[in-house]
Formats: C-alpha cells, structure tokens, sequence
C-alpha cells in the first residue's frame, strides 16, 4: 500500500521546470512560421485558381472536363509524396531541431513554385511539359511533408500553455492569408488580361512572386532559435547517452522513433489523422475544387466564382484567431465537436445555397462552409502537437498527417471532381463532407482535453514570472496536501481516508 501511495503522489514542481516564454522570440516565432505556411498556400490558391487554365496550357489536346480532372490528378500527385517528406523531414527534426527542418523546407517550396513560372507550354515541346510541372510538383510536395507539422511543432513549443490556442491559430491564419494572396492576384490577372492573355503568359506572374516570398520567409527562419523544449529534450538524451543508456541508444535510431510511434502512441496517430481527414477534406473541398466546381460544373461566370471563394477566405481570416482564442478558453473538443456535427447537417444545405446561381445565394452558401472550416483551422495547430511527447513530436506529427492529408485531404478535388464528372450528381461533394464530418466525431470523442494544460513531455509554459511563482507555489500546496494524506492513510488504513473532524 506505501509504495502505491507514493507512486501515485507528484513531485511539487520546482522553479526551473516552469519555462518563461520571451513575448518576442514567441513573435518571432509565430511570424516565422505563417509565413512559410503562407507560402505554401500561395501556391495552392494559384493552383486552384488557374486549374482551368493550366489545363489548357498543359492539357490541350483533353476535353475541358478531362483538363480539370488531369490538373487535379498533377495537384494530387504532390500529395502523394507528402509521407515520404513526412517520413524524412519529421524524424529529422526531432534529432537535428526543428528550425534548420524549417528553412530547407522553405528553399525547396520556393524554388519548386518559383521554378514553375519558367516551364515551357505543351504547344512548345509537348509531352514534356506536363511532366517538368509534374515534377515541380512533387518537390513541393516532399517539402511540404515537413513543413506543417514542422510550423505547428514549432508555435507549439514556443507558445504559453494558456495561450497556445490564439497563437497556433496564426499559423492557419498564415495559410488563408497565403491563399487569399494567391488567389486574389489570379482574379485580378484574370479581369485585366482575360482568358486569352492568361492563357498566353499571364499564368506564370503569380509563381513568380513565390520567389521574392520565400528569399523573405527563409531570412526570418534562419534568424530563429531553438524550442526551448527541443533544447530541454536534447540535454536529456545527451545525458542519458553519456551515461550509456541502452533504451536512449536505441531511441536514437530512425527506425527506434518509427517504431516507438507506431506502438507506442498508435491511438494518438489514429486521432490525429482522422482531425486531419476532418480539416483537410473540408479545406481542399472550399478552397482548391469549390472555384472549379462553381465555374465549369454550374456553369457560373468565372470571375464570380473566384470572388465567391476569395471573399469566403476574407471571412475565414477574420474570425480564425477568435476561433483559437475560443478554444483556450472553452477547449479544444468542444469546438471540434460542434464543427463535426454542424458539417454533417449543414453540407447539403449549404451546396443547395450554392447551386441557386446569382451572388447572394452562393455568398450564404460559401459563407456557412468557411465558418465550418474556421472550426478546424483555429483549433489544429495548437491540438496536434499535444497529441505527442516532445521526443517524437515532429516525426510522429509529420507522419500521420502526412498519410492522411495524403489519401483524403489533397485528393479531395480529384475524387470530387471525378465524381461528379461521372455520376452525373453535382451534389457528391456535400455528401464527402458530410462522412469526412462523422469520422472527424468519432476521432474528436477519443480525443483528451489538452487546453491550458502542458504539452507531453515538457514543463509548463508561462508568461511571465509571477505566473510561475503562483504555478509553483500551488504545485508546493497540492504536494504538501497528497503528503499528508499519504501519512494519515499510513496511520489510519481502515478509516477511508482524511479522519473527521
């Protein structure tokens, strides 16, 4: 019964296990990583926005509902290499640190998006060409196998425990604020120079402009320091090695961390992948196929449809971080929860909404999915990485969310529009979201509060330093309290407890 007892009593934290956060490295920090997520998805909202034309461009000779779905098919591809970036970048990050992870990832995105601008057209060496852009594509893929789960990794460990939430949420704030770019330069060049002139050359500006962005975002990374986690990790296991741990040894091994996550934290890995399938399945359904969809399935006038979507990113933008800040207050499952549920009921109506044609109908229609994905995406970043203890982080983050972003997330326009195209039913992608909705419940159910509490494997996080020394004099007064009642246990075993009185 002693030993029970105390192997059930916590140690009282010390003053050096409570970390104080830096308000400007955290800045730092959160800045640096949305931007490299804002890189990324300027290239995806260019993508999307130019899927028809990059189809004419590199796709000719196909119908134009054969071009759509071979642009989607080039889309897609890049995700299928996403686990293989996952399976490199992630378990490299854990053991070289997650800031030289973050700018190779940064050169490799921009180089590939950048290189992009330059690739001749079909009508120049034929075949050819969709091959280079299939390759470009799958550089960025592999690249962005590191970076998201790099980024939220990244925020995560630098970000307070009470505020982690509204930080992380900066990070998807990045990455509509990078799809909004994107998107909103296609839909000028398309109202400026027509289809023709875009079709011709003007295509290539907005890859172009990811060269600049990402000499910027890779100049911010390199100026950034260490997690302080990450540091606490790595003495650890520089200690335990200098004392020849076997298990540390063994850890250290890439195939020791691949195995250590796949049996060891297998509920967290399924968890994650389906809030993943949840997230991504609505994200790619609004912003990379809802333009298409809008355009050459409903037949409405392109520049409407681009419009639509842009102002629906506008709204995401605007109400992201309140979504993160929500969720440090009231919790990450209930604000999952609610969206899963509202995805379910509401997917039919709202594709309903958007098959009215005209401008006010397909706004309110747009409007209720952005605010359904604005659920996931303010809440993502800062429940992830808590899923994980901070020796795995990185590489079981970026695993799992690689396989899953890959089979569901980044083929969501692909299967969408293959569907439709062969069903004949412009109503399949209500009915996806609405099963990407009941397997985001089951995965949110199974799922542990993590909000204002720390991330596995670390220390608390605070402010400010009178923050830690009321967390350490309340950690001090349950101690004493779990004390005591150990020893009037031991002296009263039959009397249930604290005696009366």
């Amino acid at each position: 019964m002693l030993r029970t007892l105390l192997r059930r009593r916590k140690k009282a934290l010390a003053a050096e296990d409570v970390t104080v956060t830096d308000p400007p490295k955290v800045r730092r920090a959160v800045t640096a990583a949305a931007l490299g997520n804002m890189m990324e998805w300027f290239d995806f909202g260019v993508y999307a926005y130019l899927a028809g034309t990059l189809g004419k461009v590199f796709f000719p000779s196909s119908s134009p509902g054969t071009q759509v779905v071979s642009t989607f098919a080039t889309f897609a591809a890049a995700f299928l290499v996403r686990p293989l970036g996952g399976l490199v970048f992630g378990p490299l990050g854990d053991r070289v640190g997650r800031q030289k992870v973050l700018a190779v990832t940064m050169i490799m995105m921009a180089a590939s998006t950048f290189a992009v601008g330059f690739l001749p057209t079909y009508a120049t060496i034929g075949f050819a060409a969709p091959l280079l852009l299939l390759v470009c594509r799958l550089v960025q893929g592999f690249s962005t196998g590191g970076e998201y789960a790099g980024a939220t990794t990244y925020i995560a460990e630098y970000a307070p425990d009470k505020r982690r939430g509204f930080l992380g949420s900066w990070l998807d704030f990045g990455t509509f604020v990078g799809y909004s770019l994107g998107s909103g330069l296609v839909t000028v060049l398309t109202a400026t120079l027509g289809t023709d002139g875009l079709t011709d050359w003007g295509w290539r500006i907005p890859f172009f402009v990811a060269g600049p962005l990402g000499l910027i975002g890779l100049y911010m990374r390199l100026k950034l320091e260490e997690t302080p986690a990450f540091q606490r990790e790595e003495e650890a296991q520089a200690e335990a090695l200098a004392e020849g741990d076997p298990v540390e040894e063994a850890r250290q091994s890439g195939k020791g961390r691949l195995k250590e996550i796949f049996t060891g934290h297998w509920e967290a890995v399924l968890i994650c992948m389906g809030l993943v399938l949840l997230y991504n399945v609505t994200n790619y359904m609004v912003t990379s196929y809802l333009p298409t969809y809008m355009s050459e399935t409903l037949g409405e006038p392109e520049t409407r449809s681009q419009l639509l979507i842009l102002g629906t990113m506008l709204l995401v933008v605007l109400t992201i971080t309140a979504v993160g800040r929500s969720s440090d207050r009231w919790g990450r499952r209930p604000v999952f929860m609610a969206g899963s549920v509202a995805l379910i009921v509401l997917a039919i109506p709202a594709f309903l909404l958007i098959r009215q044609g005209g401008i006010l109908m397909p706004a309110v229609g747009c409007a209720i999915l952005g605010l359904l994905l604005v659920c996931f995406a303010g809440t993502s970043a800062s429940t992830l990485p808590a899923l994980f203890p901070t020796r795995i982080r990185y590489g079981a983050l970026s695993i799992a969310f690689n396989i899953s972003v890959s089979l569901f997330g980044g083929t969501t326009p692909l299967v969408a529009s293959a569907l439709v195209e062969t069903t004949g039913n412009d109503m399949v992608p209500a009915y996806y979201l609405m099963v990407a909705g009941a397997i985001g419940l089951v995965a949110t159910f199974f799922l542990h509060e993590t909000a204002g509490k720390p991330l596995k494997g670390s220390g608390p996080m605070v402010e400010n330093q009178e923050q830690a020394r009321t967390l350490v004099a309340r950690s001090r007064t349950r101690a004493g309290r779990q004390a005591r009642d150990v020893w009037i246990r031991l002296r009263h075993p039959g009397g249930g407890g604290r005696p009366k009185g």
